[in-house]
């Protein structure tokens, strides 16, 4: 367990907490308008270990050899040169600190952190950390890595559970959830939207299969696990009969299939380690939760085989409104995974970043 304190003056900025793995959408902007929810669990932190915040400078700016040094090999809108190691907590765990009201960051309904700290240490006035909280993005504050340090604290930390105790525990992410509007009242019957934490795993995971299929057509699983990926996948890659399977792997599961060379398996939220299986094959990772219920599904209620509920029968707990858009990948955290691989340099592969813009038209990000 740890907190963090002010490096100039002391004073602690923080409740204890413990840490662990960045989640994928920790940098997500998502929709249009929309109410976000907390992003960190209370009482734990996490740590981004790449350069974030103020000042950017723009791709052109930047020499290729200079990017590949960071572990960037393809072009984006822009990289930061601030410093690396900012830690992100929940906006409750915070202690000690005051908003610094100037400083909204160009936010339109609430604070967004684009003027840098807007978070002053309450006792000497350092700017110390950053609060979000403005529309389609997730709430939360970010620690300045230069501003605070973190102290060890009392309490007994459990340390991570392992692949048994995660599948005992059981928490999930539905692939579905409903989000209002800003400021505006909920109603849940029209709100239901495609969950941003599955968007942002689409993402990742997208990038990596690509990287996985070598340039071949690729067939993921039917069901859920088809809704987030076999559009694109159909997209992005050659036509004709799949050549290659990616099935779900993990703790718990049954032996993958003898033809099935790229794996779905989950990441620990803790350590952020992905699940590694016996025998070699191409991992692409996602986050535990969102795997959880992709092998998982939510169970189905019971239902009369056809026609209507009989009378008298009340059901007092109705399944999940449908979400009626398509899914749509998150760009930005596709983009973001696949310019940290070294494959993306490949002729295919940078042919697909360049014509991204297309492929935003037909509706896949």
């Amino acid at each position: 367990m740890f907190v963090f304190v002010c490096v100039r003056c002391g004073a602690e900025l923080t409740a204890p907490l413990s840490q662990v793995a960045l989640p994928v959408h920790a940098r997500q902007q998502y929709g249009n308008g929309l109410q976000l929810p907390v992003l960190m669990e209370s009482g734990t932190f996490a740590v981004e270990p790449e350069p974030w915040g103020p000042p950017w400078r723009r791709w052109e700016e930047i020499d290729p050899d200079e990017a590949a040094a960071r572990g960037i090999y393809a072009p984006l809108q822009a990289l930061s040169d601030g410093a690396p190691g900012a830690v992100v907590i929940a906006p409750g765990d915070t202690r000690g600190a005051v908003l610094i009201p100037e400083k909204r960051g160009g936010a339109c309904c609430g604070f967004a952190g684009g003027d840098g700290p807007n978070m002053a240490c309450a006792a000497c006035g350092l700017p110390v950390a950053s609060r979000i909280d403005d529309c389609s993005l997730w709430q939360a504050v970010w620690l300045a890595p230069n501003a605070v340090r973190r102290l060890p604290a009392e309490g007994a930390d459990a340390g991570p559970l392992s692949w048994t105790e995660l599948l005992a525990e059981g928490t999930g992410v539905p692939p579905s959830e409903p989000i209002t509007s800003w400021g505006e009242p909920f109603r849940a019957g029209d709100r239901w939207h495609w969950s941003p934490q599955w968007v942002a795993a689409a993402g990742q995971g997208l990038a990596h299969l690509l990287v996985a299929s070598e340039g071949q057509a690729v067939a993921v699983q039917d069901g859920l696990t088809a809704t987030m990926f076999q559009r694109a996948l159909d997209t992005l890659l050659p036509g004709g009969k799949p050549t290659r399977r990616a099935v779900l792997a993990g703790p718990g599961q049954p032996a993958r299939d003898a033809d099935a060379d790229i794996l779905l398996v989950p990441s620990h939220p803790r350590t952020g380690k992905a699940w590694t299986p016996a025998a070699p094959a191409y991992l692409v990772p996602l986050p535990f939760g969102v795997w959880l219920r992709l092998v998982f599904p939510e169970p189905q209620l019971p239902v009369p085989a056809s026609g209507r509920i009989p009378d008298g029968v009340l059901r007092d707990d109705p399944p999940t409104p449908s979400v009626h858009n398509v899914f749509r990948i998150d760009r930005e955290v596709f983009l973001r995974t696949l310019a940290r691989l070294p494959a993306v340099r490949t002729p295919w592969l940078r042919e697909i970043t360049e014509n991204l813009t297309q492929h935003m038209r037909t509706g896949l990000f």
